[in-house]
């Protein structure tokens, strides 16, 4: 029996959970990406330094749970169809994207929950200055951490840019189907106020 995730779906939207999850998610990675830039090419203090970076691995823990919550909502429920005059290979193209985006946001705070375990630096993480956070075992045991500190630096670098463009895909996607094929692709992700609007159809081509 195939699971609701992979079952034929007629609903129209993504359930409340998924949708307040993707935004949530969303404005995550989108600040612990601003943050990472900021504390790369900014000249900041020690101390403020030392605050982001704080702040910044305890905003990817929480990150980190929210997408194994998302992946297992998705498993678990059934997504909208896509349009059904979509191109096969247009298709096929969205649902390699997606899978690339949730690969990615995996990656990215698992790779940087490892490069803080290898950390020659040692600083314990504690997680909004209140809940401490362990080291991934096997990793911080290691005799030589610097090499796979430095590998895991750059992971968790090339992750961050290959993320960030896949949003940026994404959301210029969205827009197409919203303001270019008029179709109810985005309708399906944004929050539901009560309203009865939808998109408008597409013209019947003679």
């Amino acid at each position: 029996m195939s699971s609701p995730a992979r079952a034929a779906s007629g609903t129209t939207r993504y359930t409340t959970v998924a949708i307040i999850l993707h935004w949530t998610i969303a404005l995550g990675i989108l600040t612990l990406i601003a943050m990472g830039l900021i504390m790369d090419h900014f000249h900041l203090d020690t101390v403020r330094v030392f605050q982001l970076y704080q702040l910044h691995k305890s905003i990817g823990i929480t990150v980190m749970f929210l997408i194994a919550l998302r992946v297992g909502w998705r498993f678990a429920h059934s997504a909208p169809a896509l349009p059904a005059d979509m191109p096969p290979l247009e298709k096929k193209g969205a649902h390699l994207a997606h899978l690339a985006l949730y690969g990615l946001q995996v990656l990215l705070p698992l790779s940087g929950w490892a490069m803080v375990s290898v950390s020659v630096l040692g600083i314990p993480t504690v997680l909004f200055g209140t809940v401490p956070w362990p080291d991934l075992p096997v990793l911080s045991t290691l005799s030589d951490k610097a090499p796979v500190e430095t590998a895991l630096k750059v992971v968790h670098h090339w992750a961050s840019w290959g993320l960030l463009g896949l949003i940026i895909l994404h959301v210029a996607a969205a827009l197409r189907h919203r303001f270019v094929l008029h179709d109810h692709v985005l309708h399906q992700m944004l929050p539901s106020f009560g309203t009865s609007s939808t998109p408008r159809q597409k013209r019947e081509t003679p």
